[in-house]
């Protein structure tokens, strides 16, 4: 028996990265996947890699900032119990360098896509009294960032989304929090930053290295089992002690 047995569980932007590793995890404790993706090849692999551990598996490709299609395909699942608002990019520049496509684009996945999709499953959890919604926020939405502020806006508007979901849904037993992880090792940080990069950033950490995407799964996956269900409204952030006061 798993923790989510009975559960089903959409989680967006799992085709690679951390959104694989909480689907992966998920189904180990039970949870039927909705791997969403907008790259329906990465989706359909991590949808063969739940189905291959003994999990149930299917797949829903798009674009979470298309509103009319995401709450479509939502439309069309079976009810969801568990949604985990994961899609995101990361696109650096400088303030006078994000023109109005940049900026839509960044605040249209993370925000848009997250509002939307959480406005879509809402209902059904209300009917049945019980949910558990998990933004993926990040440490640059609590503290700042040069070069990404367009990204540290929208990681910080997710957190706000957070207290006021949290607030209007309690009292339908509907849990929302926000997970603001610090650096992970994963595909979009390699690209971003080669492994040099990311070493020479895990020497300012204070217990000097980045977490892998698993180490983050597993924060996911007690806010969405029952071991969580009098916590809501908050952020948890492991982040190896970077947002130590003084740090």
């Amino acid at each position: 028996m798993g923790e989510l047995d009975g559960r089903r569980a959409l989680i967006t932007g799992s085709g690679r990265g951390m959104g694989r590793t909480h689907a992966l995890l998920m189904a180990r404790e039970g949870a039927a996947i909705v791997v969403q993706d907008i790259n329906g090849d990465a989706a359909r692999e991590t949808a063969q890699l739940v189905t291959d551990q003994g999990g149930s598996a299917e797949v829903m490709v798009g674009d979470v900032a298309d509103v009319r299609d995401l709450q479509a395909q939502i439309g069309a699942l079976e009810p969801v119990d568990i949604l985990v608002n994961n899609a995101g990019i990361d696109r650096p520049g400088l303030i006078e360098d994000i023109d109005e496509a940049a900026f839509d684009e960044m605040f249209g996945i993370h925000v848009k896509g997250s509002f939307f999709a959480t406005q879509a499953v809402v209902p059904v959890m209300k009917e049945k009294r019980w949910g558990k919604i998990v933004n993926v926020s990040s440490i640059w939405g609590m503290v700042a960032h040069t070069s990404h502020s367009h990204y540290c806006g929208a990681k910080a508007a997710l957190l706000g989304l957070t207290k006021s979901w949290a607030k209007e849904l309690a009292p339908y037993n509907i849990n929302v929090n926000a997970l603001a992880p610090g650096g992970v090792w994963t595909e979009m940080e390699l690209a971003q930053k080669g492994p040099e990069g990311i070493r020479e950033a895990e020497s300012k950490v204070p217990m000097q290295r980045w977490s892998q995407p698993e180490e983050q799964s597993e924060t996911v996956l007690f806010l969405v089992s029952p071991r969580s269900c009098f916590i809501t409204g908050q952020c948890i952030s492991p982040n190896g002690g970077s947002t130590i006061v003084g740090i």
